[in-house]
């Protein structure tokens, strides 16, 4: 039997070319956070069923919230499929948090223009804490990081100094003192770079094959964009305002339910937010004081006195609602403003309204007829007759005899019957 070693060595071939997935192609571009952490997960989860050569995350981040940032190291560090963690594009930078992600993976890269460094543990809610308390959680940090390098085979004592002096570095230092193995332009050279490189995932090596393979990018799903979105103090202060005010209003008009819908939704939204990020929950106190003092004045006469109170009491709420020792966890001053502007510029509008109608005449009403002049449309006489005022005939009685046709004032208002006068003797 002739064996045919060219159709072998095809299924050969061919076998390995099937073996052998797709590039898979992320991106972590801001705040470490719980959507940050969703992501990432989805992402290795997609890559291992997909049987990927690896995945690739471009990740620029200033650090984020530990507790998400331990969430992904760990995934990563068990990942089924190789993970590299590229620090891109120029002027992007793996700060803080963004320090231990890129030593998790498999293979570390950085491109030109970037920078790692500053790991050093911050209080994410502003609170002081003491020096004890400091140093253990300093020190917990250091041990976290140098047994991740030492499982990855990085530099030790550089990830000692960037948690302990927030020591930071540049990509070709970093390159230089085995923090990171590849040095890329972009994503197509690193990929060209990963070709070839062995790897060991899950205690056995892997040969990466990158060359030529199809790259799949991995974009973020609603659900991510939404708690992206709700992690910025920002977007988390508005929501909260839009549904302290929205659930005033249609307390205050109920069955308007456009107001009430709105703002159910919003301060749901908001407080869900408020659970992902450090608040201080008197500025909620304060700013949700702040409605109900506005709200009062529509129906109070203060003078403009529950105004000013809700003006400063919605100003010192927002300005402590995050209080934080990181510049991505605090409010904006320009939202501030705005904010502060718009609603006081609304109430005080409806604050002015309210004076100016006290002391308008009345156009309706007993009082908004009293004066006004009509003529008569029969003979008036005190038994009565009928005028015709404002475009509406009214019945009529007068003291003094009126003829038909003359002109008339109202005097008096009386069970829906009008008191009137000659003009001629007024």
């Amino acid at each position: 039997m002739k064996i045919d070693y060219d159709f072998i060595m095809m299924l050969v071939v061919l076998c390995f070319l099937l073996s052998v997935g797709d590039v898979y192609l992320g991106e972590l571009d801001g705040v470490i956070s719980p959507a940050s952490s969703s992501y990432l997960l989805r992402a290795i989860k997609l890559a291992e069923d997909n049987n990927a050569s690896c995945l690739i995350i471009k990740l620029d981040t200033p650090g984020g919230l530990d507790v998400s940032m331990r969430v992904i190291t760990k995934r990563i560090l068990n990942a089924e499929v190789p993970v590299v963690i590229y620090v891109a594009p120029k002027g992007a930078r793996a700060a803080s948090a963004g320090v231990f992600i890129l030593y998790a993976s498999h293979i570390a890269a950085m491109a030109p223009g970037t920078n790692i460094g500053a790991a050093h543990p911050v209080s994410m809610g502003g609170e002081k804490i003491d020096s004890v308390m400091i140093e253990k959680v300093t020190n917990d940090a250091v041990a976290y990081l140098k047994a991740i390098a030492k499982e990855r085979g990085r530099n030790e004592k550089w990830a000692e100094k960037a948690v302990r002096e927030s020591a930071s570095i540049d990509a070709e230092t970093a390159l230089k003192k085995g923090v990171c193995e590849i040095f890329a332009e972009d994503v197509n050279d690193l990929i060209s770079k990963l070709d070839g490189r062995t790897v060991e995932v899950k205690g056995e090596k892997h040969t990466l094959k990158t060359e030529s393979r199809p790259v799949k990018d991995i974009a973020m799903n609603f659900k991510e964009r939404l708690l992206l979105l709700l992690t910025n103090p920002n977007i988390a202060y508005i929501l909260l305002l839009l549904g302290i005010y929205g659930l005033f209003f249609e307390l205050q008009n109920p069955g308007t339910i456009f107001p009430g819908v709105v703002g159910g939704i919003c301060i749901i939204l908001g407080f869900y937010a408020l659970h992902l990020l450090p608040v201080n929950y008197a500025g909620v106190a304060l700013i949700a004081l702040s409605a109900i003092l506005f709200i009062l004045e529509i129906y109070i006469t203060s003078g403009g006195l529950l105004t000013i109170g809700g003006i400063i009491s919605l100003v010192l709420g927002s300005l402590i609602l995050f209080e934080s020792d990181v510049p991505f966890l605090r409010l904006s001053w320009e939202v501030i403003v705005i904010v502060v502007i718009i609603i006081a510029a609304f109430f005080i509008f409806i604050l002015s309204m309210g004076i100016h109608a006290q002391f308008k005449k009345r156009a309706t009403g007993k009082e908004g007829i009293i004066g006004m002049i009509g003529v008569a449309r029969t003979d008036i006489k005190p038994s009565g007759g009928t005028i015709f005022v404002h475009g509406e005939y009214w019945n009529a009685i007068s003291d003094k005899s009126i003829k038909k046709d003359g002109e008339v004032k109202i005097v008096d208002v009386k069970e829906m019957i009008l008191k009137v006068e000659p003009v001629e003797s007024v």
